[in-house]
């Protein structure tokens, strides 16, 4: 039943809209025009941001610079009682989902995900989010210059998911 319902939501809404673009007398494709045209200049306007993104998290993995920073932090990621093998996780988590993404998958295919470190690194990969790429993207998106505070408050809510993560695994489903 579920299979069905999923399968007609997206026509039914597509539908919906513009029955109700075409009752209040709307030009629903010079409207859908107009968005797609937006849609295509904020893409345009946001290239610059994501390509010096993207090259820069490729810069920091292939050079090794990634590997260097992570071994620095491993001595305070065992004072902490984190796992070593979730630093370059933890780093990397606030540049790029994808490439913390490829790393959550290679410590679930070494150690499993039922592992301490697979728990460990799961419940990290879920609570950190792409820091620098949300603030880099979106407020360069609307124009905005000043972060203000909002870099240092998602930076210490990854910096707090890095530190918590073992200690609420271990409180919840033991080592």
């Amino acid at each position: 039943m579920t299979d069905i319902i999923g399968y007609w939501v997206l026509p039914l809404t597509v539908v919906l809209i513009v029955g109700f673009g075409l009752f209040k007398k709307v030009k629903v494709f010079d409207c859908f025009m107009q968005g797609a045209k937006k849609g295509l200049l904020t893409v345009y306007d946001l290239l610059p941001t994501i390509t010096g993104l993207v090259v820069a998290v490729t810069m920091l993995k292939e050079s090794g610079a990634m590997e260097m920073i992570a071994k620095a932090f491993s001595p305070l990621a065992s004072l902490l009682g984190v796992p070593e093998e979730t630093v370059p996780m933890a780093l990397l988590s606030p540049i790029s989902g994808g490439g913390s993404l490829s790393l959550f998958e290679s410590v679930l295919k070494s150690d499993g995900p039922d592992s301490f470190l697979g728990r460990v690194a799961s419940v990290l990969m879920g609570s950190t989010d792409t820091t620098l790429y949300a603030v880099t993207v979106y407020y360069s998106a609307i124009g905005i210059k000043n972060t203000r505070h909002t870099l240092y408050a998602g930076l210490a809510a990854d910096f707090a998911s890095f530190v918590l993560s073992p200690f609420f695994v271990t409180l919840t489903l033991g080592r």
